[in-house]
């Protein structure tokens, strides 16, 4: 999950998904990682770097499978997100 301090989105997204995404089968696929896009870590150097936030990137085997920016909203985040991993390669 891509943020910035003062992200309303985020702060949204956080209180309606954040506390039960660890415990769903989607957040146990694809473990939450938060990465603020103003210090953006080195191991991810080979990612897009993105400005519109929050903005959920999924990656498998160090590649870029997917990519959802923004918030939706509850209703919409998880069929979404279903898409998402839909698209990870089967291993």
């Amino acid at each position: 999950m891509l943020e910035q301090k003062g992200c309303a989105w985020c702060v949204r997204w956080h209180q309606e998904i954040g506390e039960a995404y660890p415990n769903t089968d989607q957040g146990k696929l694809a473990p939450l990682r938060r990465v603020d896009i103003h210090d953006w870590p080195e191991d991810l150097d080979h990612i897009a770097r993105e400005r519109v936030t929050p903005t959920f990137v999924l990656i498998s085997n160090n590649q870029e499978v997917a990519r959802l920016r923004g918030y939706p909203g509850d209703h919409f985040f998880w069929p979404m997100l279903d898409d998402m991993l839909s698209q990870l390669p089967n291993d």
